[in-house]
């Protein structure tokens, strides 16, 4: 008979990974980096309205205790004993506002997701009380005045839900981004659950002053926030308190990342310079800038990029954020039909290698980096009568790249010195031919770690580096070099400036489409329509019904 298979020895971290569209748990070895096993649960998106964008926060936790019960199955069937698993680490998506009732447990509200765009006349009213000459929001957060950030959303909810504004009143409202809501379930809710944040999460809510990293009461009462609902905000790496149910009872939650800075640390960015993009829902340009705040002259963000211990510095970086990358697949996917799985595109795209001068804007919430333009929405443009769902497919994809090429262009105005590479990570880099895209675009080598799920492996770094845990060595000579696969530039430079100077040309169109005056009109009308209906509808009306199915 075979010997059975000897369990992996030495010390394992686990990381939960909440993303907007799907819930994962890993777990790596600390000594080589190796993912041992994985489990992934899609989310439901809810869209009450044209441009609200909701999650039930209830559904996000309980795929994250199926995704932990679930690995653990796994690990049990590969020989390898759990108990071996000393820390977890949460990723997380960032600045999705949850409230709930820390009597209950119960969320009090669905979370509004980042994405969510129902702020935009809250946003406009606040804008109007900063003063010109004192934009003291930007210069405390880092961030501009936008639908995007927690504030915001939080100031509407409780502007607009009664049952909020009781429990707020009544002492019981706590507030938190996603990584909050989990950790103070995961570590007892009710019963004593942990009530905290990182620095990292708490400097995209707008209310944080990232220079003092503490809770601004100047920009708490801004926005009319009352600051008792607040997380106490921690470092990224230390033990905030222990599960308390399921397989891995008693272990320590211990590292905190928004997911974008899990992913500069999985990237192994901890020098001054070096960068990372992450093609997820969205798409997320990060430079680390040291100990120093830089802040942007072309549109960039300000953002605290980690902090490794209670009694370390921060660093920061400057952020390019991009609202649709790989968002605009799965609308293709759930939207229109054109595919049956997001990785069809791939086969599509590859049939006919161009877009055939269709360009594909998905600003279905408006421009993020570095425009910042609200008003804007999605198109797509250029189409003839010999466009096919190929094309469209091949476009969405180039427009994934554009984006990264103008935050790119961005940072490199800001920092002064262009980026030789780019380093990349996320779902979306399996995707040869977006790969080579991006290298063509950019015309400059796109470099792919071999494992995409860097955004995971950072939040198990700082996990089992932090104080009380130690079995992840952050040191330099100590960490595991990444493999990595390389994409060159295969077009020339002209060709690259001709298909970027269209693609302007099109963004330009996208913008002015909505004023605030004509969504509030009557905020009820075809809200049970999906995002970009009308403008597909007037292609499907132009080019035929038959050139987007592909029917001959």
């Amino acid at each position: 008979m075979a010997a059975q298979k000897k369990a992996v020895v030495g010390p394992l971290v686990g990381a939960v990974v909440q993303g907007t569209n799907s819930t994962r748990f890993l777990v790596f070895s600390s000594k080589t980096a190796d993912l041992l096993s994985h489990h992934q649960v899609e989310l439901t998106q809810e869209f009450p309205k044209e441009g609200w964008v909701e999650q039930d926060p209830k559904e996000i936790l309980q795929s994250v205790y199926e995704c932990i019960e679930r690995t653990c199955q796994k690990l049990v069937e590969l020989n390898i004993d759990i108990s071996n698993i000393k820390a977890i680490g949460v990723s997380n998506q960032r600045e999705t506002t949850v409230i709930w009732d820390k009597l209950t447990g119960e969320p009090l509200y669905n979370a509004v997701v980042w994405l969510d765009l129902r702020t935009q006349p809250t946003v406009e009213n606040l804008s109007k009380k900063i003063p010109g000459n004192n934009n003291f929001v930007k210069s405390k957060t880092g961030l501009p005045l936008s639908t995007y950030f927690s504030a915001v959303k939080l100031r509407w909810i409780l502007d607009n839900v009664s049952q909020v504004q009781k429990a707020v009143e009544e002492g019981r409202a706590l507030f938190g981004t996603i990584d909050s809501w989990l950790i103070w379930s995961l570590t007892g809710g009710v019963n004593g659950g942990v009530h905290c944040t990182d620095v990292t999460n708490a400097s995209r809510t707008m209310l944080f002053n990232i220079h003092s990293l503490e809770w601004d009461k100047e920009l708490c009462d801004f926005f009319e926030i009352p600051m008792d609902i607040l997380p106490k905000v921690s470092s990224s790496s230390e033990i905030y308190g222990v599960m308390k149910a399921g397989a891995l009872e008693g272990v320590p939650i211990s590292g905190c990342l928004g997911d974008q800075s899990a992913a500069l640390v999985g990237q192994m960015c901890f020098q001054e310079g070096q960068a990372k993009n992450t093609y997820g829902t969205g798409g997320f340009l990060l430079c680390n800038t040291g100990h120093k705040c830089v802040f942007s002259e072309h549109g960039l963000l300000t953002t605290v990029a980690y902090k490794l211990g209670r009694d370390k510095p921060a660093c920061y970086a400057l952020e390019g954020s991009v609202g649709i990358a790989g968002a605009v697949i799965r609308w293709l996917r759930d939207n229109l039909g054109i595919i049956q799985t997001s990785e069809e595109i791939e086969t599509l795209a590859k049939d006919v290698g161009t877009s055939y001068g269709c360009y594909f804007v998905p600003a279905f919430s408006g421009l993020y980096a570095p425009y910042w333009e609200p008003s804007a929405r999605g198109i797509i443009c250029g189409l003839t009568q010999f466009t096919s769902k190929n094309h469209i497919a091949f476009a969405a994809l180039e427009s994934v790249c554009f984006q990264t090429r103008e935050i790119l262009e961005a940072m490199n105005r800001d920092c002064g010195i262009p980026l030789s590479h780019l380093q990349v990570d996320g779902g979306m880099t399996n995707n040869k031919i977006l790969m080579q895209l991006q290298a063509d675009i950019l015309h400059i080598p796109v470099i792919k770690a071999s494992m995409s799920e860097t955004t995971a492996l950072g939040a198990a770094m700082v996990a089992g580096a932090a104080e009380g845990v130690g079995v992840w060595s952050l040191k330099p000579e100590d960490l595991s070099g990444i493999i990595m696969e390389r994409f060159e530039p295969q077009i020339n430079a002209t060709e690259s400036e001709i298909r970027y100077a269209t693609w302007k040309k099109a963004v330009m169109k996208s913008m002015g489409w909505v004023t605030t005056q004509s969504e509030s009109s009557d905020p009820t009308i075809f809200s049970s329509l999906p995002l970009g209906f009308f403008i597909v509808s007037s292609m499907i009306m132009l080019i035929g019904a038959r050139y987007i199915s592909g029917i001959p």
